[in-house]
């Protein structure tokens, strides 16, 4: 990675975050390096790809090699650093399970939320899972159906079920997140979420329709699944995007336009955004 030495932490921290959405599990820093580590299945190589095209850091050129890597358990090692427990918005607390418990935490909080993730993502450490979990506690779910899209640890899901919502259904392509999405709810008791293996073909008309859809996935993904959730949604709706660039918001607000969803709520953390439409 070649970068102004005044850009080269916010260049790693972004990549990384990046090459986590592509599939990467685990990172090593060098003095001008990024190494990551992907299980071969899990790679998405064209995400990663156009990631790097878009790389919004001006001073920035990135290139970067496969090789196969010495045999070792990443996840294992991550787990047992954990994170610190995190404050959304001064309601919502998410503290790692495996490191604390609520004993632990500060008292006060409307939420307390356990998780146990093997990867970054889907923590609330991330800028774009904060934005959807406090746009999630500003808005009344007592009652609501939830669908959650690309639910990775159940995060977002457990903080509506927990907010009062009446159903939550979530999916994910990969299977751990499944179990993992399944093995928090069960942690923070949460009993009224469905969660399957798929993508947005897996949606059917069996599943009803939902009155708030969430998706922290990146922007391809996003502008594809669109129609599909759309289609899923009650009149007068709900749903909440992110996992993108704030570049990136006038595309995604185009197409929402044209599928009938109206923007009533933008937030924005560091070069992420998170957009809320409702489905006129």
């Amino acid at each position: 990675m070649n970068v102004a030495e005044e850009d080269m932490d916010a260049a790693k921290d972004l990549l990384a975050d990046l090459a986590a959405a592509a599939g990467f599990e685990a990172f090593e820093e060098t003095d001008d390096k990024l190494v990551g580590y992907v299980q071969p299945q899990l790679l998405d190589k064209m995400a990663l790809d156009e990631a790097i095209a878009d790389f919004p850091i001006a001073s920035a050129s990135i290139a970067y090699e496969m090789v196969e890597a010495e045999n070792r358990n990443w996840n294992e090692e991550w787990e047992a650093n954990g994170f610190e427990p995190i404050c959304i918005d001064g309601r919502c607390m998410i503290y790692d399970a495996r490191h604390y418990s609520q004993a632990d935490l500060p008292v006060g909080f409307d939420l307390q939320v356990a998780i146990e993730p093997r990867q970054a993502f889907g923590t609330g450490a991330h800028e774009t899972t904060r934005m959807v979990v406090a746009q999630l506690l500003s808005m009344p779910l007592k009652g609501k159906r939830i669908l959650d899209c690309g639910c990775g640890t159940g995060i977002l899901g457990i903080v509506a079920a927990k907010l009062g919502a009446d159903r939550v259904l979530g999916y994910d392509v990969d299977e751990w997140s499944v179990d993992n999405s399944l093995h928090n709810a069960d942690l923070n008791g949460v009993q009224n979420m469905a969660v399957r293996k798929g993508d947005a073909t897996t949606l059917n008309a069996g599943d009803g329709q939902f009155d708030v859809v969430v998706a922290n996935i990146n922007r391809n993904i996003l502008l594809a699944d669109m129609p599909r959730w759309v289609q899923m949604m009650a009149q007068g709706g709900r749903i909440v995007f992110s996992g993108f660039y704030q570049t990136d918001v006038p595309m995604l607000v185009e197409a929402a336009a044209d599928l009938g969803l109206r923007l009533i709520s933008k937030r924005e953390q560091e070069i992420w955004a998170c957009l809320t439409f409702c489905k006129e």
